[in-house]
């Protein structure tokens, strides 16, 4: 029989790369750690770590047993979960990871909420872009992340995720005030084509696509910078040296900018990610709840 807290130590060994890292983390010996491993693989039958002078690596074999450790500890922490945590109201940690927009604008409004009506949950936050917050869930690091998506599919099909919507964002554009343009409705991309832009850093999703967008509206835009801070971005735009074209949740007018509609539109999908397979804890549930209540 597979123990468990072995399995345990053996996807923290996948996760943080040594032994000693492991160690570290757990409040153990290297050696404590080492001889709960060697015995995980007599348990096994299967050699699952591979030595490489005096650092340890995982087999094929190590990789896979690792791949199933993540589902049976999630269905573990879920069963104890279950029979504890929903005799009473919701308790514990729930580790959440978001992009910075989706942090200020869903996650923090929720977490505050929360405090006032389940002080016994704690709500940690971790920001970050969908791809990292995607490999910390699929590692066990967060319990529920929030991630975007484009109509073109950007974010993988991945059997380990549940996603779950949470509404729609749409991308606009961003004039400083007193700009010519500012008293428009909505602005056509193609009518911006004389202006000078600013963009998020080269090669993120949001600049190549807003890239591509130009091109097919018929021109080149003249590149006045790239940030890969939003706040710092804003204030480009805000001192009418640029404009940009932003997701809406990234920006209101209270930055001392205008806010305008684009055509063609251009939407991104906002999303909940949370593990597929068994039911989540109760506090996990009530955190999702509280996203899909609270809306975009």
């Amino acid at each position: 029989m597979l123990s468990p807290w072995r399995l345990r130590l053996l996807v923290q060994l996948e996760s943080l790369g040594t032994i000693r890292a492991v160690a570290e983390a757990l409040a153990m010996s290297p050696s404590s750690v080492s001889q709960q491993l060697s015995v995980l693989q007599q348990e096994a039958r299967a050699t699952l770590l591979e030595q490489h002078g005096r650092r340890v690596s995982l087999t094929p074999a190590g990789l896979r047993l690792a791949a199933h450790a993540r589902q049976i500890l999630r269905s573990i922490e879920a069963a104890e979960a279950d029979l504890t945590e929903r005799r009473t109201e919701p308790v514990g940690e729930v580790r959440v990871a978001a992009f910075s927009s989706a942090l200020r604008a869903v996650v923090l409004p929720v977490a505050a909420e929360l405090n006032r009506t389940h002080p016994r949950l704690r709500i940690t936050v971790t920001e970050l872009e969908p791809h990292e917050s995607l490999r910390m869930l699929r590692r066990g690091e967060v319990d529920l992340a929030v991630v975007y998506d484009f109509a073109d599919g950007w974010l993988p099909v991945d059997p380990q995720v549940r996603y779950v919507p949470l509404g729609s964002d749409p991308v606009v554009l961003v004039l400083p005030q007193g700009h010519p343009r500012a008293e428009e409705d909505v602005l056509e991309l193609g009518s911006m084509a004389g202006e000078r832009w600013v963009m998020d850093r080269p090669a993120c999703y949001l600049s190549d696509l807003v890239l591509r967008r130009c091109r097919q509206a018929g021109f080149e835009p003249e590149i006045a910078g790239h940030y890969g801070s939003y706040p710092l971005l804003l204030d480009h735009v805000r001192l009418g040296l640029a404009v940009a074209a932003l997701p809406a949740l990234a920006v209101d007018e209270r930055d001392g900018v205008v806010v305008r509609p684009i055509t063609p539109g251009l939407t991104r999908i906002i999303r909940a990610a949370l593990p597929a397979g068994p039911t989540p804890a109760a506090a996990v549930e009530v955190v999702l709840d509280r996203f899909r209540g609270h809306g975009v």
